[in-house]
């Protein structure tokens, strides 16, 4: 039986990253990859290609060109199916291959089949790769899958998951979209921007939770704007397949909901089921997701795990650092220690939404005495130039030491733009730092530097020169 340093089960980016890194250190590391394809869901059904689909919506549709000359762009074709999915194929194919050469590059030894636990140590591949090799250390990195609940009878043509809307055979003139969540706002808006009927089911009034609520309302309003018709505090009590292009989805509010294709987006479940984690002395948490340390350690001392199948917050951003925080703390590196206390988020609807620190809904139920301070793209220059009529830059700080404690974006590059208020909440910075700050001008940066103008100008009751 051939023995590991380590073995990394699954190619996501967790699992990636853990691996290069526990090569770098000269450790002897074995990959095991049941998929045909590297990458995980972050590259071939979650992160990449939706982002890489909304990216083409807004191409294809010319959304966001229309506010530059004032006029509709007119196409000389009609867009179809293959025209929208070409370039995520492209990106998927491309980052794959990004994927397994790193791997390679890293004399990592890469074992392709299904990996379940003999014991603590010894993992069992069934597939290609077919035998059992042994690890000093083993990282569960198999990440997640959508949630299936049993009253929908999913048929991956019509009734499908996000997994399975990646791969649909006809460009939908209508969809339902359930759940109100990232994946679920994502998609719906999407569809949306692409002149799709979209209808957006979720069991409560309130969309992304844990977002600021005016920038909640803010995307909100822009989802009606483009059409999606919102029907919240309901769910779904069953669907019938009329005919060929037709679903009836009856809604326990007894509503019924005609559209071509549906899409349940309302959770996923740790990649755990198939592992035989009890071999190993593991139990499994809600949903089969693995409880760890800060440390990214399970009950097993031997055994890490990182990514979504650790639960909270299953970003790919987060997965790689706690794939190589894993590998530190594995092997006494002592290099990195853990992940920033302060997380940004990048929700790829249309338009984007990001977010660092504290909403004001938190600094309220933390006590804290706050003001606010926002500026809109469309006062900026450079957003005038990008012909940008919506989104806004919103500050939250301390009104007594003028420390901002939350960043939230809604409009272009929020996701970009965020990583400037990332550093200014972690360093504690306030509206003098900022505003003793220079940027390139005309940028999107200036949205910062008006936010404070603004919030200086709310705690002295009167509106300052800019």
């Amino acid at each position: 039986m051939e023995k590991f340093d380590l073995i990394v089960i699954g190619s996501g980016p967790a699992g990636e990253k853990a691996a290069a890194k526990a090569a770098y250190f000269r450790k002897k590391v074995a990959l095991i990859e049941k998929e045909s394809r590297y990458g995980g869901a972050g590259v071939n059904t979650g992160t990449l290609p939706s982002k890489t689909l909304k990216e083409t919506a807004l191409y294809i549709s010319g959304k966001y060109d229309k506010g530059l000359f004032g006029i509709d762009k007119q196409f000389t074709s009609a867009a179809t199916l293959e025209h929208f999915m070409y370039r995520k194929n492209l990106i998927v194919d491309w980052q794959g291959e990004e994927v397994r050469q790193n791997l390679l590059l890293h004399n990592i030894r890469i074992f392709h089949g299904a990996a379940s636990f003999v014991d603590s140590h010894i993992v069992r591949i069934e597939g290609k790769d077919a035998g059992e090799i042994y690890g000093d250390y083993i990282l569960i990195a198999t990440g997640s899958y959508p949630f299936q609940p049993e009253n929908i009878p999913f048929d991956n043509e019509r009734v499908l998951d996000s997994d399975s809307i990646l791969s649909i055979k006809k460009f939908p003139e209508s969809l339902c979209v359930v759940g109100a969540g990232v994946i679920g706002c994502e998609y719906a808006t999407i569809f949306a921007t692409m002149g799709t009927k979209v209808f957006l089911v979720n069991h409560s009034k309130d969309i992304l939770p844990f977002i600021d609520r005016e920038i909640a309302s803010a995307l909100l309003g822009n989802m009606k704007a483009s059409g999606i018709e919102l029907l919240f505090d309901n769910s779904v009590e069953k669907i019938i397949k009329a005919n060929d292009n037709q679903l009836k989805i009856h809604l326990a509010s007894g509503a019924v909901v005609e559209t071509e294709m549906f899409l349940y987006a309302a959770g996923r479940s740790a990649a755990t089921n198939n592992l035989k984690c009890e071999n190993a002395g593991l139990s499994l948490g809600k949903r089969g997701v693995i409880d760890v340390d800060p440390h990214y350690r399970s009950t097993v001392p031997n055994i890490f795990a990182a990514g979504d199948v650790i639960g909270f917050p299953a970003l790919a951003s987060t997965s790689m650092d706690q794939g190589r925080v894993a590998i530190s703390h594995m092997f006494g590196l002592n290099d990195l220690p853990e992940i920033a206390p302060e997380l940004p988020y990048g929700i790829y609807t249309v338009p984007e939404v990001s977010m660092i620190g504290l909403t004001e809904e938190d600094a309220r139920k933390k006590g804290i005495d706050y003001c606010t301070g926002s500026a809109r793209y469309s006062d900026m220059p450079r957003g005038k130039i990008m012909g940008v009529k919506e989104g806004f830059l919103k500050l939250i700080f301390e009104k007594s030491s003028n420390i901002i404690i939350g960043v939230h974006i809604i409009g272009p590059l929020a996701s970009e733009l965020i990583h400037y208020g990332m550093n200014v909440v972690q360093n504690k910075d306030t509206l003098k730092d900022i505003l003793t700050d220079v940027f390139n001008y005309p940028t999107l940066h200036d949205l910062y530097k008006y936010a404070c103008y603004d919030g200086l100008g709310n705690l002295s009751g009167h509106k300052l020169k800019k």
